[in-house]
């Protein structure tokens, strides 16, 4: 316990030693420095909050002890003693949260994010995969209330798409979905077999923060620029303008394209976006080598043998494979309701790291 508090009052200092930065105006005159500063301080404040609880519930607990060491009375002991009892296990609570908010948090927990989708090994049924995980993360960022655009789609038979870039934005966006990168298998009867026999296919997901306009500086010099006509169902706009925008990263090669706004302006800008997290994952895989050797272990080819998770229909099936979790509600979490696996998933992860820590500190 010692080390908890040891480590509360340390966050402590640092909160007000930012706060105090924050409002220096140098600082303030540095968009960069203070976008970090900011980020930081939203990041401590919770674990701030709930030790100043801790603290309070602390001294309530020193007030209710004084009164039964003091008092006679036997009617102010017996409610003192009942709040004594309420008392520790409001401690208890606390204690435990403030070690779930002591563990080392994700930078980028609060962005927005750039979600990819690809089709993986399986032919026409892992275009038809892709599709139905797109569908999943569109309904569930409707329930989430987070805004949702489709900036690139290819689209394959029978429904199915080869490829999709969206761009995701609401509260904590990344917290939620960066748990989805990896290779997505399926195992069902497909609509075109005839025997009924079930296929296993694949489908890939990356989730990418998106990088704050003060982090990634991306000069007009180094993009080629090409514009051409919008694809897709008629209309008076598609396949008549050149509305689609195209950008090539000559430096790092990448190239990035945005078709779903009738204007061309719209279209660069989110384009730029997608570019710019795409820039800012290599910059931060230049600075975690083994953290972008992670992400490139969950996604890799898109083989059906590189999974996180696997959809099995026949038994409206779904298991996640990190963490040994099975669920039996396979429809309920492709309509939308990602929680299902997300919760506990989340919860299971940060049991086990709450453990690590725990065995380091001790």
């Amino acid at each position: 316990m010692t080390w908890m508090l040891d480590r509360l009052e340390e966050v402590t200092r640092r909160f007000a030693e930012l706060r105090e930065e924050q409002a220096q105006p140098q600082v303030l005159a540095d968009p960069r420095r203070l976008a970090e500063v900011s980020r930081r301080l939203a990041e401590i404040e919770p674990v701030v909050t709930a030790y100043r609880t801790y603290r309070r519930l602390l001294d309530e607990e020193r007030g209710a002890r004084q009164v039964l060491a003091e008092e006679s009375d036997p009617e102010l002991r017996a409610l003192a003693e009942e709040e004594l009892a309420t008392l520790k296990n409001a401690l208890a609570a606390q204690e435990e949260q403030l070690k779930l908010l002591l563990l080392p948090t994700d930078p980028n927990d609060a962005r927005n994010v750039i979600l990819e989708v690809r089709a993986g090994t399986g032919g026409e049924e892992a275009a038809l995969f892709a599709a139905d995980l797109l569908r999943m993360y569109t309904r569930y960022a409707e329930l989430k209330r987070w805004r949702m655009s489709i900036t690139d789609l290819s689209e394959a038979g029978m429904g199915g798409i080869k490829e999709a870039v969206a761009i995701i934005e609401g509260q904590g966006v990344y917290s939620r979905l960066k748990y989805e990168s990896g290779v997505h298998r399926v195992q069902r009867v497909p609509a075109t077999e005839a025997s009924g026999r079930i296929h296993t296919s694949a489908a890939t997901v990356a989730v990418l923060p998106e990088a704050e306009e003060v982090e990634i500086e991306v000069h007009e010099k180094d993009l080629r620029i090409d514009r051409f006509c919008s694809s897709g169902p008629g209309g008076q706009s598609v396949n008549t303008t050149y509305s689609a925008i195209r950008i090539t990263h000559l430096p790092s090669g990448i190239v990035v394209q945005c078709q779903d706004e009738r204007s061309q302006q719209q279209n660069r800008l989110k384009a730029m976006r997608i570019l710019k997290a795409r820039l800012y994952e290599i910059a931060q895989e230049e600075q975690l080598a083994q953290m972008a050797a992670d992400r490139r272990s969950m996604v890799r080819t898109g083989d059906r043998s590189e999974k996180i998770r696997t959809y099995n229909f026949p038994q409206s099936r779904i298991t996640d494979h990190r963490v040994g979790l099975t669920i039996h509600r396979l429809q309920e979490v492709l309509d939308g309701n990602l929680d299902l696996l997300l919760d506990p998933l989340i919860a299971q992860l940060q049991a086990a790291r709450l453990e690590r820590e725990l065995a380091t500190a001790s």
